[in-house]
């Protein structure tokens, strides 16, 4: 036999030795490549499976950076030895986020979006708290409330505190998002982590939160549907095989947006650091509207060309000529009279809110009403109703993710939106008001015996509220209010 030499001999040893090349690659770190749009120097051991990864060009490092775990390994099992997998979570955004912006969430660590103080120390104190809180984490866990301040702690931790960066939201796709930094910076599509390119928040992020008839929803013209399946719209027969999609837990009403998201505005437009702030300037209306030559604009999107005010547009960067206050009225009625009292076009007027706690549930008068906003109460309402053997009645804790007995069912005395509370509030201001604090609540225990019925805070629960649904104000503007001004007389006296 002739042996192979030259060219032959080189084909073969090429081929002999192709699958050790192969393997050597594989399990060797990617090297690192520069531009805008190229992965990072990523070990091969994350990119493996993670293969979908993209990063914006100022992350590209390694994934154990921020998530910890072996970069090198080549196993999953070790990949994963201590692996974060929410890094951005408040309780390892220090040691994560921290790293390069400190400054930044220091400040979003106390900020109300991450401490939620405003909104938890408004309803504590409506049923009886005497001291105000920090953050929502000091709200006390409840495992069998006692008193109606501890049923009130209960429902905040359990009902209403779901959406916020400490956990990932409600199961529905539109408002399932990210926690801490994420929860605003990271895109999410369809109940999913689109991606890993940090950007400014979209509205997309804002509504994930501001959504269900409160603020945000009413900018886009949105009103909830009641929770009868028979009063929501498209009307489907209910199955146990298909769910008509709800992105936000329930349909809702298109009613009339905001004449500044017709305009093309985004939410920081205005809010230029919603996430970050502390105890920043006062925006109003007049902060754009109320402008005046020679005046130093009070937001950094503002810019000043001739002698007319332009807003600069994050969402498409086109410039947006500001109209100023011509009418008579703002300088008549301006100092006495709130905005949105003449250009509210409508507002939410749920009231009142009943909310039930309970260990105890008739699944046939509740299965026709269990979307209700709520991913955990639907699901569970749904399973139980049909199944042999029914899981039991427990409930998240929206801060910590521990479960505890009792489910909460809410419901309304009447929703509507077609007419503005309008009245004069404590400072002396004539405002739009929202029954924000109509609140009754009510425990069942396990016996089926009724703990607390009805129990209801001070007052009648109205607080003043900016509906975003900003129009022009139209010709009986003046009806809306002229009943409450003191007369000229009464003034001077």
């Amino acid at each position: 036999m002739k042996h192979l030499t030259g060219l032959p001999l080189i084909i073969l040893s090429f081929f002999l030795l192709w699958p050790a090349i192969w393997l050597y690659a594989e399990i060797q770190p990617v090297a690192p490549k520069t531009g805008a749009g190229q992965q990072p120097s990523v070990a091969s051991g994350c990119l493996r499976c993670h293969t979908s990864i993209r990063l914006d060009a100022n992350h590209q490092f390694a994934c154990s950076r921020c998530h910890g775990g072996d970069a090198q390994a080549t196993e999953q099992s070790s990949a994963h030895q201590g692996l974060i997998v929410r890094p951005s979570h408040p309780s390892f955004m220090q040691q994560t986020c921290g790293q390069c912006h400190p400054q930044r969430v220091q400040s979003a660590n106390q900020s109300l979006h991450f401490t939620l103080k405003n909104k938890v120390n408004v309803i504590r104190h409506h049923f009886g708290a005497k001291v105000s809180l920090a953050q929502a984490l000091e709200i006390p866990e409840q495992e069998s409330p006692t008193t109606p301040l501890g049923l009130a702690d209960d429902m905040l931790r359990r009902r209403c505190l779901r959406c916020h960066p400490y956990s990932n939201g409600d199961s529905y796709s539109a408002v399932t998002h990210g926690t801490g930094c994420a929860s605003c910076h990271l895109p999410w599509q369809d109940g999913k982590m689109a991606d890993h390119v940090f950007q400014r928040p979209k509205d997309r992020q804002c509504l994930s939160c501001h959504y269900s008839n409160h603020v945000g929803w009413d900018y886009y013209g949105r009103y909830e549907h009641d929770f009868n399946w028979e009063y929501r719209t498209p009307y489907t027969l209910k199955t146990n095989s298909y769910y008509p999609p709800r992105p936000y837990g329930l349909e809702y009403h298109d009613l009339a947006p905001d004449i500044h998201q017709q305009a093309g505005l985004i939410c920081i437009d205005c809010h230029r650091q919603p996430g970050h702030e502390q105890k920043g300037a006062k925006l109003g209306c007049t902060t754009c509207h109320g402008w005046q030559p020679g005046i130093k604009p009070g937001l950094s999107n503002l810019l000043v060309v001739d002698s007319s005010l332009q807003l600069l547009g994050a969402k498409d960067g086109v410039k947006h000529t500001v109209p100023l206050l011509r009418h008579p009225a703002h300088q008549k009625y301006g100092k006495e009279v709130a905005c949105q009292v003449c250009h509210g076009q409508w507002s939410f007027n749920d009231a009142p809110t009943h909310l039930l706690r309970t260990e105890e549930i008739d699944y046939d008068l509740w299965e026709w009403l269990s979307a209700q906003g709520s991913s955990a109460v639907e699901q569970l309402i749904d399973y139980n109703a049909y199944a042999d053997e029914e899981l039991p009645l427990t409930m998240p804790d929206g801060l910590t993710g521990s479960s505890r007995p009792g489910l909460w069912l809410k419901g309304y005395g009447q929703r509507r939106w077609e007419q503005l509370r309008i009245r004069r509030d404590q400072d002396g201001i004539i405002k739009v008001f929202r029954p924000i604090l109509d609140l009754r609540l009510s425990m069942k225990d396990a016996e089926d015996e009724v703990v607390f019925d009805n129990v209801h805070g001070k007052g009648n629960g109205e607080l003043p509220y900016t509906p975003h649904t900003t129009g022009h104000a139209g010709m009986l503007y003046l009806d809306r209010f002229q009943d409450l001004l003191v007369p000229a007389g009464e003034q001077a006296q």
